[in-house]
C-alpha cells in the first residue's frame, strides 16, 4: 500500500505538469525537436518520445527508495500506478480538447498554442477518445517502464559492482609511479592552464561567424556573472538591479562615440575605461545612501534602481541626450592599425576580459577583503563586531560588480553598434542572477558553466526561445530542490550546503591525536 500511495501521488503531480505543459505548447514543440534530432518525418514519433520519457521520469520518481535487495513486485507496482495516474489525467487532459475541437471550436482564443494542428498531433491522428486511450496507455506502459528501469538499473547490483571496478581501475591508474610524479609536480595545473588558454585561441578560428556572435554573447554573460557574483556570491548583497551599471557602459561608450545625439567622436580605445570607470562611479553612488540596507530591502532597492535608469533612457525627455525609445545607434568599435574588429576579433577581446576578471576574482578570494566580504557574507553582525568596516566593504564589492557590469556593457554595445532600452530591462539581471545560482555561487567554474547553460544552449536550441522563462522557473526549482550549491560549487560552498554529511568530533570526545585524560604525556 505505501507503493501504490507513493505511485498515486507522484503520478498525479505528474500528470497536472505534462498537461500544462500540453497546454502551453510545449509537448509540441519538444516533438518538433526530437523529430528533428531522429530525422523522422512525422511528428508524432517525436510525441511519443516525448510522452515516454515523461512516463518513465514519473515511473522512476515513484520508486519508492529501499535497499539494493528491494523486491520487483514492489518497485514495478509503484511505477505502474504512477504511470496509470498520469495516463488519466493526461487522457482527459487530452480528450476535452479533442472534443471541443472536433465541434469546430477555436481554442487558440483561450490556449493560444492548441491549435487544430496541434491538437491533431497530440490525439495521434485518431478520434478524442481512441486518441485519449493510446496516450493512456503510453503513460502507462512507460511508468512500468520506469519503475523497472529504477530497480534493474539504478539500485541493481551491477550498478554498485561497475562502481567498485572504476574506483579500482582510477586509483591504479593514478597511482603508477609515472603518472603519480606527473600529478605531484606543480608544473602540471600550469601546463593544463596553458593548454587551456591554447584551445580558447585557436577555438575562432574553426568557427563561423555566427556561432562566434553567440558564443561572444555567451562571454559578456560570464563578464557579468564574474561581476555579481562578487557582489552576491562572496559579499552576500542581493542586487536585482545589476543591469543598471551594464546599461551605464553601454551608453557611455555609445554617447562618446557615435554619431549622434552628441557626435563627439571620441576614439573606443578612450572610451572604454571611461565607460567602466563611470559605471563604478554609479555603483559607489548608489552604494552610498542603500548599502546600510540588508536583505529583501536591498534587493527592492536595487530592483527599483535598476528599472529607473531603463525609464529614463526610454522617456522622451531624455530623448535629446540619450536617444529615447530609438537608443544609440552607429557606435564606432575598436580598431587596431586600421583594422576593424569582426565577430572573431571581439571574441578576443572579451575573452581577455573574462581573463581580467578571472585574474582579479582569484587574487581577491584569499585576501584580507575577500575573506571579510564572506565574513560579512556568513553573519554581518558578527563581521561588523569582529573590527569589519561592512559599508567600506560593502560599496568595494558594489563598486568592482559594477566596473565589471560596466565592462560588458561597453564590449556588448561597441560589437552591436547600437545599444536601446530594450537591450537592459529586468530580465538581464535575471538572467546573471539566474546563472550564478544555477551554476554555483562563488564558483568562477560555476559562473562559466551557468553561462553556457542559460545562454548557449537556448542559442542552439532555437525551438525552445519561448519557454526560455518557464525553463528558468524550472530549472531554478529543480537545483533548488536536488542540487542547491549549484552544478559546479566552491568547495567553500559545497561544504556549507553538506554540513550533515561531515562528521564532527564530539565535544565531550578528545581528538584521536590528543592523548585524554589519565594517559601519560612527555
Amino acid at each position: 500500500m505505501a507503493n501504490i500511495r507513493k505511485g498515486l501521488r507522484t503520478g498525479a503531480i505528474f500528470g497536472i505538469v505534462i498537461v500544462i505543459i500540453v497546454y502551453i505548447g510545449f509537448s509540441s514543440t519538444g516533438a518538433e525537436v526530437i523529430a528533428d534530432f531522429l530525422n523522422a518525418k512525422k511528428d508524432n514519433i517525436g510525441l511519443i518520445i516525448f510522452f515516454s520519457l515523461l512516463g518513465i521520469w514519473a515511473g522512476t520518481s515513484a520508486t519508492k527508495e529501499h535497499e539494493e535487495t528491494d523486491a520487483w513486485n514492489a518497485a514495478l507496482l509503484s511505477g505502474l500506478s504512477a504511470g496509470i495516474v498520469a495516463g488519466a489525467i493526461l487522457a482527459v487532459g487530452i480528450y476535452i480538447p479533442g472534443v471541443i475541437s472536433a465541434a469546430n471550436v477555436e481554442l487558440r482564443a483561450y490556449l493560444p498554442q492548441l491549435s487544430p494542428q496541434a491538437v491533431e498531433l497530440l490525439l495521434q491522428g485518431q478520434t478524442p477518445l481512441i486518441g485519449a486511450l493510446i496516450n493512456f496507455g503510453l503513460l502507462a506502459l512507460s511508468g512500468l517502464t520506469g519503475g523497472a528501469f529504477a530497480r534493474g538499473i539504478l539500485r541493481g547490483d551491477w550498478r554498485f559492482g561497475a562502481r567498485d571496478r572504476l574506483v579500482k581501475m582510477r586509483d591504479n591508474f593514478t597511482e603508477r609511479p609515472a603518472i603519480a610524479r606527473i600529478l605531484a609536480s606543480p608544473h602540471f595545473r600550469t601546463v593544463l592552464i596553458a593548454l587551456g588558454v591554447v584551445i580558447l585561441l585557436a577555438f575562432p578560428f574553426f568557427t563561423n561567424n555566427y556561432w562566434n556572435f553567440i558564443l561572444g554573447t555567451v562571454g559578456i554573460y560570464v563578464l557579468m556573472g564574474l561581476g555579481l557574483n562578487i557582489v552576491v556570491g562572496m559579499a552576500g548583497l542581493l542586487d536585482l538591479g545589476y543591469v543598471a551599471f551594464f546599461a551605464v557602459g553601454a551608453y557611455t561608450v555609445g554617447l562618446l562615440t557615435a554619431p549622434k545625439p552628441h557626435d563627439i567622436g571620441l576614439n573606443f580605445w578612450i572610451a572604454l575605461p571611461i565607460g567602466v570607470i563611470m559605471a563604478a562611479l554609479v555603483g559607489i553612488l548608489l552604494g552610498i545612501p542603500v548599502l546600510r540596507l540588508r536583505g529583501d530591502y536591498l534587493a527592492i532597492v536595487t530592483l527599483g534602481f535598476g528599472e529607473i535608469i531603463r525609464v529614463l533612457v526610454k522617456s522622451d525627455m531624455l530623448a535629446s541626450f540619450a536617444g529615447g525609445p530609438q537608443g544609440v545607434r552607429d557606435i564606432s568599435g575598436p580598431s587596431i592599425f586600421g583594422l576593424e574588429f569582426g565577430s572573431r576579433e571581439y571574441m578576443y577581446l572579451i575573452l581577455l576580459g573574462i581573463l581580467l576578471a578571472i585574474v582579479v576574482t582569484n587574487r581577491l578570494q584569499d585576501s584580507r577583503v575577500g575573506r571579510a566580504w564572506i565574513a560579512m557574507r556568513e553573519d554581518e553582525t558578527v563581521a561588523q563586531a569582529m573590527g569589519i568596516n561592512t559599508w567600506s566593504h560593502k560599496l568595494l564589492a558594489f563598486a568592482i560588480g559594477a566596473a565589471f557590469a560596466g565592462l560588458g556593457g561597453v564590449l556588448f554595445a561597441a560589437r552591436n553598434q547600437y545599444t536601446g532600452p530594450e537591450d537592459h530591462n529586468l530580465l538581464v539581471s535575471i538572467n546573471v542572477l539566474s546563472l550564478i545560482i544555477v551554476g554555483g555561487m562563488g564558483s568562477i567554474p560555476g559562473v562559466i558553466v551557468g553561462a553556457f547553460a542559460l545562454k548557449g544552449l537556448p542559442e542552439i536550441l532555437r525551438e525552445l526561445e519561448d519557454y526560455r522563462i518557464l525553463a528558468f522557473g524550472a530549472l531554478l526549482v529543480v537545483m533548488m530542490i536536488w542540487r542547491p550549491e549549484g552544478l559546479w560549487p566552491s568547495r567553500r560552498r559545497r561544504m556549507e550546503m553538506h554540513e550533515d554529511e561531515v562528521q564532527e568530533i564530539e565535544p565531550d570526545e578528545p581528538p584521536p591525536d590528543i592523548p585524554s585524560e589519565g594517559e601519560g604525556t612527555s
